[in-house]
């Protein structure tokens, strides 16, 4: 009976071995160049684009604060602190971008 389970236990053992041959490694560690390529292409493009995004949508803020400034500027202030609170969330989303983007060249989840 020991013979028996001793070999059972055996043969699962090569049964459920993993073959790594050399192509398969080769293999491997050239998808894993490409995804690290790709990593930080996709993480140069996103901080640009949410670079750009927001400095548009801060530029539109601030013309449109210097406007209703020059209309009525009895509200300048009042409006300079609205202004102050919507750029810093268009600087949150920007810094949001450039997390994912470190995440994406230091802790890639895709490796």
């Amino acid at each position: 009976m020991k013979k028996t389970i001793f070999l059972l236990c055996a043969l699962t053992a090569v049964a459920f071995a993993e073959t790594n041959t050399t192509a398969q490694l080769n293999i491997q560690a050239t998808m894993d160049v490409w995804i690290k390529a790709f990593s930080v292409l996709a993480a140069g493009l996103g901080v640009g684009v949410a670079a750009l995004g927001g400095a548009i949508g801060m530029g539109n803020t601030a013309a449109a604060t210097i406007a209703g400034t020059a209309r009525n500027p009895g509200l300048g202030s009042k409006l300079m602190t609205t202004m102050f609170i919507a750029l810093a969330m268009i600087e949150a989303q920007v810094i949001y971008a450039l997390v994912i983007a470190l995440l994406l060249l230091y802790g890639n989840p895709f490796l």
